[in-house]
């Protein structure tokens, strides 16, 4: 603990004080997170595009989502899905934050904005137009919305944000890489509000047919709501989805000062590579061990101390049996005694955004002590842990929650939150 005191004292502590989703559960986070607690799938058939040709024709699609609720025409006509669901999430977790960026703070307000496949829609119909109707067509913002970058400068043009606005990219990692960014950003004084997370709008003909192709996603086509099986023995795949969650990090004093509410604290942060293959995670778990192990560290406590995982847990053969694995290894028999469950379940995964609106279903369980079930675990594949299947629970003290997320080319983020 001499440690962790030393640590608090060398940096700014870092509260998350409002936060903002759009998901197939929702477009807010209390709607999204009515649903988890219900236990419903936000996963169906894909209807917003032709599907017939693929061997995958389900996913978990932003349904009714209306740009001109938090947009103008101008912007929704430039900016791609992604860019718009990000947006919608920074508006709210503003509101929710009651942060209102005037002259005096946007000097000291970042932007972070996670995504591992950016506006993939937007390049597909560049392309498409270009083939078919010729260099003329190509709208003169193209460079612009088919950038990576789009959904940090829509956020920080909307909200006048004068401190620094990126892109993340590290797969299924880049909404939680987008918010430990956050954290150190603050942390180590460079600024002292940032809005971090994530987005992505890849539930595409392209990303279907080549994450297919891939087998990486489950061909339950028939039955689209039992699809994604998290540590289930059953299971066949993951579930594409889209959406976008985006928060309000605050260092504690600027948060005290504008008389903001802190919803959670921000304590440890981990990121790590496996150095071994573009799809599948090490056998050993080896990187997603030295990312947890550096959140944990990073927070100052042990596994002993977490209290709830919601897992990265996708649904796939691999990544389940080894994330189980690692849990293991870093949380000891603390992991058989406390809740650990999969809210892309529910969500399917969402990809750049996953790790975003994971942590806010961690934050959630910290302020309620409600656990979102893992829907569709009928069968786990280890009966000495409590995956929380079917059912929401509720759980006394949950004060430490750890959040995973593991992508492809190796990427490893974990984040860890406590009570406030």
């Amino acid at each position: 603990m001499t440690d962790a005191r030393e640590r608090e004292d060398a940096r700014r502590r870092v509260m998350v004080t409002g936060y903002g989703a759009v998901t197939p559960l929702g477009h807010s986070v209390d709607e999204t997170w009515t649903a988890m607690l219900a236990g419903r799938s936000g996963i169906d058939t894909v209807d917003a595009i032709d599907v017939t040709d693929l061997g995958v024709r389900i996913g978990g699609q932003v349904r009714g989502f209306t740009p001109s609720r938090y947009m103008p025409p101008m912007v929704s006509r430039r900016a791609d899905p992604y860019a718009q669901y990000a947006l919608a999430a920074a508006l709210e977790a503003c509101e929710h934050a009651g942060l209102v960026v005037d002259d005096r703070l946007a000097p000291r307000v970042a932007v972070i904005i996670g995504s591992g496949y950016g506006p993939v829609g937007s390049i597909y119909r560049a392309a498409n137009t270009l083939r078919d109707k010729g260099p003329r067509a190509i709208s003169p913002f193209t460079q612009v919305t088919t950038a990576m970058d789009s959904a940090a400068g829509e956020i920080s043009m909307r909200l006048g944000t004068q401190g620094p606005s990126r892109a993340q990219s590290t797969a299924c990692a880049s909404g939680a890489d987008a918010v430990g960014a956050g954290m150190r950003m603050i942390s180590n004084g460079e600024a002292d509000i940032v809005l971090a997370g994530g987005a992505d709008a890849c539930v595409t003909a392209v990303d279907l047919a080549g994450s297919g192709n891939a087998r990486a996603l489950s061909k339950r086509n028939d039955d689209p709501t039992a699809a994604c099986r998290p540590f289930d023995v059953h299971r066949d795949g993951f579930v594409m989805s889209e959406g976008a969650a985006v928060m309000v990090l605050e260092a504690a004093e600027v948060a005290d000062r504008r008389g903001a509410t802190a919803l959670a604290e921000l304590t440890g942060y981990g990121a790590s590579s496996d150095a071994h293959h573009w799809t599948a995670p090490h056998p050993e778990g080896r990187g997603a061990c030295l990312a947890v192990e550096a959140a944990l560290r990073d927070a100052g406590i042990t596994g002993a101390d977490v209290d709830y995982i919601n897992a990265h847990g996708t649904g796939t053969l691999l990544n389940d049996a080894i994330e189980t694995a690692v849990l293991h290894k870093v949380l000891g028999d603390r992991v058989t005694r406390i809740p650990v469950s999969s809210t892309k379940s529910m969500t399917g995964h969402m990809i750049g955004a996953a790790g975003a609106v994971e942590l806010v279903a961690s934050i959630q369980v910290l302020r309620t002590g409600d656990v979102p079930p893992t829907i569709n675990c009928d069968e786990p594949i280890d009966p000495d842990i409590n995956f929380v299947p079917h059912r929401t629970q509720h759980h006394e003290r949950i004060r430490i929650a750890l959040s995973n997320s593991f992508g492809f080319g190796g990427h490893n983020a974990a984040l860890v939150v406590r009570a406030v």
